[in-house]
């Protein structure tokens, strides 16, 4: 058993298994064009816009689209003119089926950026020993993870604090999400000393639309 993971930019990535597919976290970040092209199905972490295009989300909603998310993510979408019956509330502990993969739900709050900044419903997803952490350096409970997608900068974010997340996972690799907001050079700095320190390899760097096999 194959998983194509495809990655569209910052967040984003589509996977596909056995004639079904899936997107995580269409944000505004990403190539949404490409991502949701005859995709049946979105999981979203959180509400945030980098991670979740509101408005283009609840039009594709409307178009058949079936959303798996928090309860806040899902209730901007129905602001936004989703209907309710294709949008499914799950909580860290669930496992739902979506298509051909089968979901692990884990986590419940965004990484905090500031005492004075609210803390949102923030989960992780895991299907096919990918983990989307979405923004928090989620625990995988004791599950097996092959492909870590890791985080490079953020407002919540410090390096070191990666680096020691990757040690606690021992994913087979990591593959690098949410780093729209460096330069290249900064990207390479930190692609480079997670790949030092991390204990995983060097990080996979997929550009958008290009693949790794799972």
């Amino acid at each position: 058993m194959t998983t194509r993971l495809t990655r569209w930019g910052h967040s984003c990535v589509r996977l596909e298994r056995d004639g079904g597919n899936l997107v995580i976290d269409p944000g505004t970040f990403s190539d949404l064009d490409a991502a949701l092209s005859g995709a049946p199905a979105v999981l979203v972490t959180h509400e945030h816009v980098d991670h979740l295009d509101v408005p283009r989300v609840a039009e594709a909603v409307g178009q058949g689209l079936e959303v798996w998310g928090p309860q806040a993510a899902l209730d901007a979408l129905v602001a936004a003119g989703a209907p309710q019956d294709r949008l499914h509330a799950v909580r860290d502990g669930d496992t739902v089926s979506v298509g051909p993969f089968e979901v692990v739900v884990l986590g419940e709050w965004h990484a905090l950026i500031h005492p004075d900044v609210p803390r949102v419903a923030n989960v992780a997803y895991l299907v096919d020993g990918v983990l989307h952490p979405g923004d928090a350096l989620v625990d995988p409970a004791g599950y097996a993870v092959d492909v870590l997608l890791t985080p490079l900068a953020a407002p919540w974010l410090k390096l070191a604090e990666v680096v020691d997340w990757v040690r606690a996972v021992r994913p087979a690799r990591i593959a690098v999400i949410h780093d729209a907001q460096l330069s290249d050079a900064g990207r390479g700095l930190s692609r480079t000393l997670l790949g030092r320190l991390g204990g995983a390899g060097d990080p996979v760097d997929l550009a958008d639309g290009e693949s790794l096999d799972v």
